[in-house]
């Protein structure tokens, strides 16, 4: 980073300036934000308001002080690094000013007061309890699914569902022993009732939907590329799918296999091809992704699976997890719910952590089509899945392009024509005009220019009118009277009525 670009860059998600004088706990709140949220880089030394530059060399002990702000000031400590950046400060010394890298957390950090900040574009904005909490089960410091809910009990536990879990994964004990000493699906409080964890009501509840009334997932299908409500709404398909995850999982599945469309087509080597709007694996995963990683805190939405005619967009509830960014999804794995990740495994619907997305976008890149787009909108994660282009779409689209390039090319070819036609017709027009002023002269009759005006304009529309003839020479209708009088049956006569009629140039 330079110091043209620090004096001129905005105050932003990933940057900010400070002055030397900046208090440390000031600095804390900052330092904070940035590693709670995405990282940034912090510019001291530098006014923030007006940017003057004030250089750090004179300050020696105020900049030792800065630099054990993470340490001191941070719980936990934030793990910066730093440079100094030689510049000229604003008298016109050699200087240099501080600059800090706060590294995106996976922790969260509060300040000394025990409050915690996050960046929000070039703001640093204080939590509230709940946003703090929220945050505490993004960054996995707390998991919600070990949460106990609210007055479940034992009974609404599916013990049958229990017992083909245990099966599958070879366990040998009774199912409620099995609740009883794993994942803390069930725990005892201190007054020695049972408490009922979130994962265990949503993988094994009866009907998780008596606590989680929109732990579901809806499927919409729309006609067209948009989404359109009231009296043009264009939704065609509404269904909710209900139950465990794993029942949510295999019926949404299914659903979606009866609404994408396959294209079958003899390929080159004189063997049918069969073509898929989506992919197998990336319907899969997808479904898959949005019920094993939502934000099951957030309880005012569900998942929202939308299909439009180009595109399948999946909406979870919930930020990306942990330190996961559209950047770094592809290779960086991180579980907001590793107990349901875990079960979810058992069952064959995750493959192995950390690689779903990866493949998703190699077998989307081996179709040809864009890779998928991420779009976080409030507290809803927005994933969009492009539709694959099919080889018999591809081919129309090609014929198409041609047929447009083709109808460009002869619509050139008719203009260009036309306008040769045109410009040849002008031609001709003026060379009768200069005919008419050169007979004029040999007749010793000089035309003034007014009369000239009047014949081009005759010659180029020889229904032109009077008033269209006063106003296009500028003077009155009267004078243009006057002026057609006396170039009439010598230069120019009138062929046909008065309504209806033309004028022709005798040359």
């Amino acid at each position: 980073m330079t110091i043209q670009k620090i004096i001129t860059r905005k105050e932003d998600q990933t940057f900010d300036c400070k002055s030397v004088q900046i208090d440390p706990k000031a600095l804390a709140i900052t330092i904070v934000a940035f590693a709670n949220a995405d990282g940034g880089t912090i510019a001291i030394g530098v006014s923030d308001k007006k940017r003057k530059i004030e250089g750090m060399d004179q300050h020696t002990e105020k900049l030792n002080e800065l630099l054990r702000v993470p340490l001191d000031f941070c719980n936990p400590s934030v793990p910066i690094t730093s440079d100094l950046l030689p510049c000229t400060d604003k008298d016109g010394n050699d200087n240099h000013i501080l600059l800090m890298y706060i590294p995106a957390s996976s922790e969260l950090h509060a300040n000394q007061a025990d409050e915690v900040y996050m960046r929000v574009g070039d703001k640093s904005r204080k939590l509230s309890f709940e946003e703090r909490i929220q945050l505490m089960y993004d960054k996995g410091e707390r998991y919600y699914e070990d949460t106990a809910v609210y007055g479940a009990t034992v009974d609404d536990i599916d013990m049958a569902a229990v017992e083909r879990y245990t099966e599958l994964i070879g366990y040998t004990k009774s199912a409620k022993q099995y609740l009883h000493e794993n994942n803390g699906f069930i725990t005892t409080n201190a007054k020695g009732e049972e408490q009922v964890s979130v994962a265990c009501i949503l993988l094994f509840g009866k009907y998780p939907q008596k606590f989680f009334p929109r732990g579901r997932t809806r499927f919409i299908r729309y006609k067209g590329t948009e989404e359109r409500v009231g009296a043009e709404m264009n939704v065609i398909k509404d269904v909710t799918f209900e139950g465990t995850i794993l029942d949510q999982v295999k019926a949404t599945i299914a659903y979606l296999e009866t609404q994408v469309e396959e294209h079958t087509f003899l390929g080159q080597h004189g063997q049918f091809v069969t073509n898929r709007d989506y992919p197998k694996f990336v319907i899969q995963e997808m479904v898959v992704n949005a019920c094993c990683h939502r934000a099951y805190n957030i309880k005012g939405t569900e998942i929202q699976i939308k299909m439009l005619d180009d595109r399948l967009v999946f909406e979870s509830p919930g930020r990306l997890p942990g330190t996961v960014k559209p950047s770094n999804i592809r290779h960086t794995h991180f579980s907001r719910n590793p107990k349901i990740a875990q079960f979810l495994k058992a069952y064959d619907f995750v493959k192995e952590f950390g690689e779903g997305v990866d493949r998703m976008c190699r077998e989307l890149e081996a179709n040809g089509t864009s890779h998928l787009s991420f779009h976080l909108d409030d507290f809803i994660l927005k994933i969009t899945v492009p539709k694959v282009v099919s080889e018999q779409e591809k081919s129309v689209k090609e014929n198409a392009s041609k047929v447009t390039d083709n109808h460009l090319k002869v619509s050139e070819k008719v203009t260009d024509e036309q306008s040769k036609v045109s410009d040849k017709v002008a031609d001709n027009r003026t060379v009768i005009v200069e005919k008419v002023v050169a007979k004029a002269l040999e007749n010793g009759d000089k035309l003034t220019s007014n009369r000239i005006t009047i014949l081009q304009l005759m010659a180029e529309n020889p229904y032109i009118t009077k008033i269209e003839l006063a106003a296009a020479v500028g003077i009155s209708a009267t004078s243009i009277m006057r002026n057609i009088e006396y170039m009439r049956n010598k230069y120019l006569r009138r062929v046909g009525p008065d309504n209806g009629g033309f004028w022709e140039i005798i040359d």
